[in-house]
């Protein structure tokens, strides 16, 4: 039987065994489904579910995975690249054959080795740029005091004008200072009541002194931006520009101005060819301009189709759209004019928006240029013909006019001339927000490639009023940080920085009754991460920043100026140059606080406050004097009791914390002692009390018993004779705590003078004393001890360790 006949038989069987489409081919039985259900899940509880998977994924496309499987498992490596075994020297060919396998698996190997560690290399390097951008991304939402508490000393004298500052161990770099220097100027101005002058005009002086032309723009930007009525103080200036606008016009006259001085440059670099002449205007400008990119560009896409004729000899609708977009209607209008008849709906609007340039736009006319558009213009091959009565009727805002529009200049310019603050309900507009969305959240940080060039991200941002989302977004460079704190301080004096409504809040943030994606700037975070690199090393020009946060307020309602100035004040704790110190009069000598001294600041509050962060720290030596310099003698006294208490029964050593604190307590006793004091009666006795007993320790550390006696005959705490007894254990109920913990190392010390006077007068020579003298003596000093002892029993306070025995031992052995 040959093939085709056979061909012929399976064809006719295929034929004969068809059924219905509506049926399936092949009908099972119940018990039948069950078992082939169990037999599929044998295989793949066997086989496994990834392995089934990859079954499937292959088998779709025509792979037999088993086969496959089996063939790899034929195949080794091992002969390929193992280094072969030698062979007998003898055999000089097979020798030479394998050294030269040897060398080459040797260069596999090394190409291998060096490929894995190179890819090693840029892996590690990619994650660790990533980190780098997260880690300023945290930086920027994160502040809070540091841990590390740096003392540094400086002169007594040191102002932004001493240059001294900045030498060695400023952490000021000079754009820095040069900033710095002009917030001191600024703040004396305030701070004496004169007038204001204007922070983005001086800083934006400062910023031309640096010949960064980058840098320069950016301020540039600013002048524009902020050059807009003052918004009222008592306004959210966040809701202001949303509602009104302000930046739009601006922002034009901005990017309207730039291209002006574009095209003088290109004109100035080919004046043959421009064949400037005539009257000097913007029309004589852009026909100069217009016909040297007519000569030079001649088979421009740009300059293909071009319709309407001329105007002077240079294309018509070039000319108005080069007019327009140097801002100058009148010019406009006039090539239109000479244009002929045909336009006389765009001739109307454009005589309206020059004498009436703040009012709206009749929206008959403007209603008439888009059916004109869209009947005949938007199928005209001339693009500037169709970018101008898109930019002066609004008509298509989804055209990108990429054949003009090459930067990003005259892509934005384009863009913010379609906004119409006063939209028709019933036409098609582009909205300030739709922009803003744009720029920020559409196309976004990574289209503008704005890490490689970000003052022009900046920029952008600037001109669609996003300043918070700008400046934010310049801070996170190094190189950019200085300039974008002191736009945020020169924009904030304007009142022109939305900030959040708690200070708790990240770098940037978002706030739900705002319009999209309007973001609001934390200026207090701002203004302290910038500071933390140099509050330590130069904490005068740390105070100067800090004043600008006067008018805020903590999460506790406190002014945040005195709270970051506590805060600096523990950190440098250089207490002397920002308080001054208490003179011997009792008068304090002048600060650097003392320079913004007015009635909301005051240097005794912001000492109060760092006082009482100290004691919260447990820091009561620094809080003792900043409580003095606050004027709080009550609080300076008593803590000033707490630390004698803790360190006045010990010996005294030079700079001993009980030096220190025993030099205080002098100081104050020759200030306080006759003059009035604010302080409760008992902290005052308490006071004294402790600093005789520091004197008698003193003596009694110097084995000047004598001396020391004579204080506790004064001061009777302890009984020094058995009548006293009652009299010591009634004045221990009147005293105050402070003085009750000294009690049982006063009893141990005065029991050591007992019993060290005793030994002396047991040993001394009977021949010289009259023995009863000697007897009286010594009964005397067990008296003492007996009445030192019953003390220790009858006062109610837990004596601490082995107090109590202590005394009855040194008793017994007197007896």
């Amino acid at each position: 039987m040959d093939f085709n006949a056979l061909l012929q038989q399976a064809q006719k069987l295929t034929h004969e065994t068809q059924v219905s489409d509506d049926l399936p081919r092949v009908e099972r039985t119940l018990p039948q489904v069950l078992q082939a259900t169990q037999e599929l899940h044998s295989r793949v509880t066997q086989t496994g579910a990834q392995d089934m998977q990859a079954h499937i994924l292959l088998g779709s496309n025509g792979i037999d995975l088993p086969k496959i499987s089996q063939k790899l498992e034929t195949l080794s490596a091992r002969k390929t690249f193992e280094p072969l075994d030698p062979i007998a020297t003898t055999d000089v060919q097979n020798f030479l054959r394998n050294e030269k396998e040897n060398a080459i698996l040797a260069v596999i190997e090394e190409v291998h080795k060096n490929s894995y560690l190179a890819a090693e290399t840029q892996k590690w390097d990619h994650m660790m740029n990533d980190w780098r951008q997260e880690k300023v991304k945290l930086m920027n939402a994160l502040i809070g005091p540091s841990q590390s508490w740096i003392d540094i000393r400086k002169g007594p004298e040191q102002t932004i004008l001493n240059e001294t500052t900045f030498g060695g161990r400023s952490s000021l770099n000079s754009q820095e200072m040069a900033y710095a220097r002009e917030v001191h100027e600024y703040n004396k101005l305030v701070c004496e009541g004169a007038m204001r002058p204007s922070l983005v005009q001086r800083f934006s002086q400062v910023a031309d002194s640096f010949n960064d032309s980058r840098v320069s723009d950016v301020w540039e930007v600013v002048k524009y931006m902020a050059n807009v009525t003052p918004i009222p103080r008592s306004q959210d200036p966040m809701k202001v520009r949303c509602s009104q606008h302000l930046f739009i016009n601006q922002a034009k006259r901005y990017l309207e101005n730039r291209y002006k001085v574009f095209m003088q440059t290109v004109i100035s670099e080919h004046l043959r060819e421009a064949r400037r002449g005539g009257i000097p205007s913007v029309l004589n400008l852009v026909g100069s301009f217009v016909g040297l990119k007519l000569a030079t560009h001649g088979l421009n896409s740009s300059f293909i189709g071009l319709q309407d004729g001329q105007v002077d000899g240079k294309p018509l609708w070039p000319m108005v759209y080069y007019c327009l977009r140097c801002g100058d209607l009148a010019s406009a209008l006039k090539c239109m004019q000479m244009a002929g008849q045909g336009h006389e709906d765009l001739i109307a609007v454009l005589e309206e928006k020059c004498h009436n340039p703040e009012q709206k736009t009749n929206p008959r006319l403007e209603l008439q240029i888009r059916m004109q558009y869209k009947r005949q213009i938007r199928n005209a091959t001339d693009p500037y013909k169709r970018a101008v009565y898109c930019i002066v009727g609004c008509c298509d805002i989804q055209e990108p006019h990429a054949d003009i529009a090459k930067t990003t200049d005259d892509f934005l310019w384009i863009q913010l001339s379609l906004i119409r603050t006063e939209g028709d309900d019933n036409s098609e507009h582009l909205t300030c927000s739709g922009l803003q969305s744009m720029i920020l959240e559409q196309y976004g940080e990574k289209h503008y490639n704005a890490n490689e060039q970000p003052h022009l991200y900046f920029q952008l941002l600037a001109l669609t009023g996003q300043y918070e989302a700008g400046i934010e977004f310049l801070s996170r460079f190094e190189k950019y940080r200085v300039h974008a704190v002191h736009i945020g301080l020169a924009l904030n004096e304007l009142h022109m920085i939305g900030g959040p409504r708690n200070l708790q809040e990240p770098l940037l943030s978002v706030d739900f009754e705002d319009p999209q994606p309007m973001r609001r700037l934390n200026i207090a975070r701002l203004i302290m991460l910038y500071v933390k690199k140099f509050e330590i090393t130069d904490p005068p020009e740390a105070l100067h920043y800090f004043y600008f946060l006067r008018n805020l307020k903590d999460s506790e309602g406190r002014n945040l100026f005195l709270v970051s100035v506590a805060d600096l004040a523990i950190e440098c704790r250089d207490f002397d140059l920002l308080f001054g110190r208490m003179q011997r009069d009792g008068m304090r000598s002048r600060g650097l606080i003392d320079q913004f001294e007015t009635v909301h600041i005051d240097a005794r509050t912001v000492c109060e406050m760092v006082a009482e962060k100290f004691v919260k720290k447990g820091m009561f030596e620094d809080a003792i004097k900043m409580f003095d310099l606050a004027c709080q003698q009550e609080q300076a006294l008593r803590y000033t009791s707490i630390l004698l208490s803790q360190v006045v029964h010990h010996a005294n050593k030079e700079g001993s914390l009980r030096e220190r604190v025993q030099r205080m307590a002098h100081e104050f006793t020759e200030r306080y002692t006759g003059a009035e004091k604010n302080c409760d009666s008992q902290t005052w006795t308490t006071f004294n009390l402790l600093k005789d007993l520091a004197a008698f320790f003193d003596y009694y550390h110097g084995k000047n018993h004598q001396s020391a006696m004579d204080i506790l005959e004064r001061i009777k705490l302890v009984p020094l004779r058995m009548s006293d007894l009652d009299v010591a254990v009634n004045n221990f109920k009147r005293l105050s705590g402070e003085v009750c913990k000294v009690i049982p190392d006063l009893l141990l010390a005065t029991m050591d003078i007992a019993y060290t006077k005793f030994k002396t007068m047991k040993g001394k020579d009977v021949a010289k004393f009259d023995d009863l003298g000697k007897k009286n003596q010594l009964g005397y000093l067990r008296e003492q001890a007996k009445a030192l002892t019953n003390m220790a029993a009858m006062v109610p306070y837990r004596m601490p360790g082995d107090t109590n025995s202590r005394l009855i031992q040194t008793e017994i052995l007197m007896h």
